[in-house]
């Protein structure tokens, strides 16, 4: 799997990671560069995947499942669209994607 680097972007982090979007889950990579955040789904018939900005996230959280037990992370865009990512290391990346904005 490849994604088309812009001039000058940098892969900084990537990971397995499964997209829950109402009630829907799609397995793929998100990806962390220096210019954005790009999520690539592995079955390339769903969708071709998106990007989003780091001036076009609003919030970055934390989401558990049965409210105790770490699940991932949740972005909150300007548009109030969630995408809620379940992934190890949460922390690392909420960190990554603060520190882009």
């Amino acid at each position: 799997m490849k994604i088309q680097l812009q001039a000058n972007e940098v892969v900084l982090k990537a990971t397995d990671t499964l997209l829950e979007k109402e009630n829907d889950e799609t397995r793929g990579k998100l990806i962390i560069t220096n210019q954005r955040i790009y999520f690539k789904p592995l079955q390339g018939d769903a969708f071709s995947g998106f990007e989003i900005m780091p001036g076009d996230i609003r919030d970055i959280l934390f989401y558990n499942i049965l409210k105790v037990i770490p699940r991932g992370l949740e972005l909150i865009t300007v548009d109030g669209h969630r995408h809620r990512f379940a992934m190890k290391n949460r922390k690392e990346w909420c960190r990554q994607i603060a520190m882009m904005g």
